[in-house]
């Protein structure tokens, strides 16, 4: 049975108060610290908690703990929250394991103290719990805590538990938990939601859950209403969701927000979107500002310039660009390195819809934890091209056969990126591939396309 809930002290309780709280009343004296507190009077607050909590109040010794942690006694902290903490108290053990992960970096104490409070009933310890348990590759240990969470109420553990399934292969459970964290304001869940059902070919499903997201400005929901848009002809309000997305940083969403304000004539628009993206690096927005500088405003030094930024950043249309232009210039010399060796052309045809939806959903999963995530641009790739190759073939029963035949390319390096895609495509099948993997099916992706003809 829960013990009642201390009363909070009124004003004129104090004589009566400091009586009791005097002749050893261990809750009058718990109240008349939290009426010190209140007047901002720290240390008599402490004084009178310290004869509390000696008295058994565990209130006082968890005030006590939070005092002393506010004022950097740590060691002091612990000791309470410790008091506090061994006789059943929820909050004072997650405070006391956070104390002891985070301050001294006590990992096995700290998972006992969160354990014991998760098992007390406190979500925030067992959604850390989970955390933990996923870090130390304990999977299984690490739904149960997040269910525990998720089940009073943690949106960000259902996430999690969507991404734990969704790398499994669990469709059912992925959708479940996305869906739960979703109604629950979740944007980031919605937003998966639609990759998934943009990758499950349902895009009038997905456009509602990219809608549902945006309604919390999520960036990434707000492009890819900018590419809905875009697919009926709607400029107009593609460009609103673009230069949403844009308004955040993102470069893609800058240089589509340049490329629709052209579209729509409006090449001062077009001028700060590509200029803004350019200036964070972007090759293609580069080339493109270069291009509009020249074409629009007649400011050939300013295309020049970007056309060289672009350049020296790999992009061959503006390396040939570059090398046009100065050689009318008369600078033979830069114009000749530019034109005799530019960079190779990059990979700039689109994938479909699900191909890419598959991308990114794999590049947050391998993300989530802290890691470097796989990069959607190599992974789309990756897809698109065996999308791409495998076009013309009818009869898949030996799709690896056909490619080694006709493209020269060692069987072992066909299998590998056949591998590969189809984990992207189907997750759980193998573990997500690494960095080094994906660089080396990439490379043979781009083989393929080079010794089949395709650009």
């Amino acid at each position: 049975m829960a013990a009642p809930a201390v009363p909070a002290p009124r004003v004129g309780d104090e004589p009566e108060l400091l009586t009791a709280a005097r002749s050893g009343d261990a809750q009058a004296a718990h109240r008349l610290g939290k009426l010190y507190a209140q007047h901002g009077d720290r240390a008599a607050a402490r004084l009178w908690w310290e004869r509390a909590a000696a008295g058994g109040n565990v209130d006082s010794a968890y005030n006590l703990g939070i005092w002393h942690e506010k004022h950097g006694s740590l060691e002091e902290a612990v000791t309470w929250y410790e008091i506090a903490a061994g006789t059943g108290d929820a909050e004072a053990a997650a405070n006391l394991a956070t104390l002891l992960l985070e301050q001294r970096g006590d990992l096995e104490a700290a998972r006992g103290w969160f354990e014991s409070a998760a098992r007390a009933g406190s979500r925030t310890a067992a959604r850390r719990l989970a955390l933990l348990c996923e870090d130390a590759g304990e999977l299984a240990a690490a739904r149960e805590w997040h269910r525990q969470a998720a089940g009073d109420g943690d949106v960000a553990s259902a996430h999690d538990l969507g991404f734990l399934a969704y790398s499994s292969g669990d469709d059912a459970e992925t959708v479940r938990w996305w869906e739960y964290a979703a109604r629950g304001g979740h944007a980031d869940s919605a937003y998966c939601m639609g990759l998934y059902l943009h990758a499950s070919r349902d895009p009038e499903g997905a456009e509602a859950y990219y809608r549902l997201a945006a309604k919390s400005e999520h960036a990434g929901a707000a492009s890819q209403l900018g590419g809905v848009a875009l697919s009926r002809g709607d400029l107009r309000t593609a460009r609103a969701w673009f230069e949403q997305a844009a308004g955040t940083g993102r470069a893609e969403d800058q240089r589509m927000a340049g490329f629709v304000c052209v579209e729509l004539g409006d090449c001062a628009a077009a001028s700060h979107w590509f200029g803004r993206a350019a200036a964070g690096g972007d090759a293609e927005s580069a080339f493109n500002y270069g291009l509009l500088l020249i074409a629009e405003f007649g400011d050939l030094a300013g295309g020049q310039h970007w056309f060289r930024q672009a350049a020296r950043a790999g992009h061959h249309g503006a390396a040939v660009e570059l090398g046009g232009l100065l050689s009318v210039a008369g600078e033979l010399g830069e114009a000749q390195e530019w034109l005799s060796d530019p960079p190779p052309p990059a990979w700039g045809r689109p994938a479909e819809p699900e191909l890419a939806a598959r991308a990114e959903l794999a590049s947050a999963a391998t993300g989530r934890r802290g890691d470097v995530p796989l990069a959607v641009t190599d992974l789309t790739e990756v897809l698109a091209t065996w999308d791409l190759v495998t076009r013309p073939l009818h009869d898949h029963s030996d799709v690896i056969g056909w490619l080694v035949e006709r493209s020269g390319v060692h069987m072992s390096a066909i299998e590998h990126l056949a591998s590969v895609r189809g984990t992207l495509l189907r997750p759980g099948s193998a573990p997500w591939p690494g960095i080094g993997e994906i660089e080396h099916v990439l490379a043979t992706a781009r083989n393929l396309r080079h010794r089949l003809g395709i650009r």
